[in-house]
């Protein structure tokens, strides 16, 4: 076909127009570049392809992150949440995680505004089929309609479009996402380029229609008595928040589910692709938990203004006649219709070792991969890849220095660390637990460690530095005020007793009292002193959390700011980019070919490759004169 070409030159090209396309086109165009957004489908910007929610263990945090450098993710989700939770609150603050549920409609309304009030962003509705390069520099793309369009750079993020495979029972056919078609010859030609790839599977469940459960059979899960919400700027909180519901599997319903097993492409072999771990479909689950009699299932609204309903927890691809006896056999829903199958979809991905830390490819200079691509799951993972790959796109093409968060410095540091790091060969999902300094790293304290850096790249604006420096200064003096004032015995001993804590004999500093476990700053306003200082300086809830943080487990955060000092220490001894690991013959085998293919920046990421030893680590430091 010959192809066509635009007129213009564009800075950047983001391809697909999901979580990770919108942070991407978003960041990028905020800091100046000139960017075309190349989607499918111009309807179905930002979908919430899979469950209507933002948030959730971890993910709450990355979202913070995204907010605080100056993203929208936690904007458009404040704008859209019809209910509000912060989850682990029994567990310690390093645990808190804020989720909340959306209306997808909204959501996905409110992210095409925000791109299109943007006018450094252009669109164009259709599939990009090949790549253009020049010496391995991208110079732009092909498209399906035959277009040809230049660009200083390219960001993929492709989603599960890549030779996408749907699957139901046994019927199978090509697409990324129901009703949408598959992208088809980018994967050939990044193989032919000399990209390795790999295959991934994921799944989502049937939607029901929310007029057919009987909610009188299920138990009510409300939002917080007092929702917070995720951006750090003036969005407004969620008013009239609407319940999810909870119900379970029982051991009829999995009588029905097993029958159905036969047929079944994930037992029955055409399904060979590695699903998500921590998200399992049901017939995994009933598969790899066959002692369990139940499973916990969440009925979730899609929006305030819709019957539709998200069943979270019954990811299926078994046949639909299936699936809907399986379901009427399940406490609430003996009734209940479906409005669509659940159903599982295959697609190509490209594992991640294979990019720099800006996610640049090594391969192709200027082509960057974020997303599933990239063998990640999650909207919130994808949007944390698409603001850094955004930003480091409009660094490279402006020549200006990379930007980078390390492991120390954010969850979005963490998350692509072990992606570039330690690759992945299952859907990558983000955890509290693969933050080894997550006390640092609290959902809280986001704007803290990144407003700054967003505002002097320019996407964080000059009201976030002032409104945060404002913050900072409440909480500082909240933290004197503590240090100072004391609190007498007949004030504060009926509260100690009450929260099983020893009593005092005399007056006690208000900061001694707060330190000891299950006293919390709420218990202390019983002293008249602190509530008036309190209303005097308009201190606020966050404040008074983060001082009752600091005071708590101030001795904890500083050993993790020392261990991340010495880690610090390792990640600034730079490895050159042509290193020549075949020259280190005392290094392991595995080793070597391991450094080989990841070429780490650092030491410190050296050290972090799955094979390579302490004594290998050693060696390559010798061998560097240090």
């Amino acid at each position: 076909m010959k192809h066509m070409v635009f007129e213009q030159t564009y800075d950047i090209i983001v391809v697909g127009g999901g979580h990770a396309g919108c942070e991407a086109a978003h960041a990028a165009a905020k800091l100046g570049s000139n960017v075309l957004l190349i989607t499918q489908n111009l309807q179905t910007i930002a979908q919430m392809s899979c469950n209507p929610a933002m948030g959730g263990i971890a993910k709450g945090q990355i979202i913070r992150e995204i907010d605080a450098l100056g993203g929208m993710s936690g904007i458009i989700t404040d704008s859209a949440s019809i209910q509000f939770r912060m989850l682990n609150t029994s567990k310690g603050p390093a645990m808190w995680s804020p989720r909340a549920q959306c209306d997808r409609m909204i959501f996905a309304q409110n992210w095409r505004i925000a791109l299109e009030r943007n006018e450094n962003v252009s669109f164009w509705q259709d599939t990009v089929s090949e790549i253009t390069l020049k010496k391995e520099k991208i110079t732009g793309v092909k498209t399906n309609l035959g277009f040809e369009i230049k660009a200083k750079a390219v960001v993929l993020c492709n989603g599960t479009f890549l030779s996408g495979m749907m699957h139901i029972g046994k019927q199978q056919f090509s697409g990324g996402r129901m009703g949408e078609r598959a992208s088809e010859g980018i994967t050939a030609q990044l193989i032919d380029l000399g990209f390795s790839h790999g295959r991934m599977k994921t799944g989502t469940p049937p939607r029901l229609d929310g007029r057919t459960i009987d909610y009188s059979k299920t138990e009510e899960q409300k939002g917080d008595n007092k929702p917070s919400k995720f951006s750090f700027s003036k969005t407004k909180f969620v008013k009239n928040q609407q319940s999810c519901f909870i119900t379970y599997t029982n051991e009829k319903c999995h009588a029905i589910l097993k029958k159905g097993f036969d047929q079944s492409p994930m037992f029955n072999g055409r399904i060979q692709a590695s699903g998500p771990r921590y998200c399992p479909s049901i017939e995994e689950k009933l598969n790899r938990f066959a002692d369990k009699k139940r499973h916990q299932l969440f009925i979730e609204p899609e929006g305030r203004n819709t019957i539709e309903i998200y069943l979270n927890g019954f990811s299926t691809s078994l046949p639909y006649q299936v699936q809907l006896k399986a379901l009427n056999k399940i406490r609430g829903l003996e009734k209940v219709k479906m409005l669509r199958a659940g159903y599982a979809v295959e697609y190509d991905y490209f594992p991640p070792t294979q990019l720099k830390q800006t996610l640049e490819t090594k391969v192709i200079k200027n082509l960057f991969f974020c997303g599933q691509i990239n063998g990640t799951t999650g909207y919130e993972e994808a949007a944390a890849q698409g603001i850094m790959a955004g930003i480091n796109a409009h660094q490279n093409i402006s020549k200006l220095e990379t930007f980078t968060l390390s492991r120390s410095e954010a969850y979005i540091g963490v998350l692509i660390d072990d992606l570039i790091t330690k690759g992945t060969e299952e859907p990558y999902r983000m955890f509290t637990s693969r933050a080894e300094y997550r006390l640092l790293l609290r959902q809280d304290n986001a704007d803290d460690r990144l407003t700054e850096i967003g505002y002097k790249l320019g996407l964080a604006d000059k009201e976030r530095v002032v409104q945060l420096e404002k913050k900072r200064l409440k909480k500082e003096s909240l933290l004197g005020f503590l240090s100072k004032q004391s609190a007498m015995p007949n004030t504060i001993n009926s509260i100690l007793k009450k929260r099983g804590s020893a009593e005092i004999q005399e007056k006690k500093k208000l900061k001694d009292i707060l330190a000891r476990p299950h006293i919390k700053m709420k218990d202390l306003i019983i002293c008249k002193e602190l509530e008036a200082f309190i209303k005097r300086n308009n201190i606020g809830e966050l404040e008074m959390k983060q001082a009752e943080i600091h005071i708590k487990y101030n001795g904890y955060m500083n050993k993790e700011k020392e261990a991340a000092k010495k880690m610090y220490s390792l990640e600034n001894i730079k490895i050159p980019e042509n290193f020549e690991y075949d020259k280190l013959h005392s290094v392991s085998a595995e080793a070597r070919e391991k450094l080989k293919n990841i070429s780490p920046s650092s030491i410190g990421q050296a050290t972090r490759i799955s094979g390579v030893s302490p004594s290998d680590i050693n060696i390559l430091l010798i061998y560097m004169g240090r």
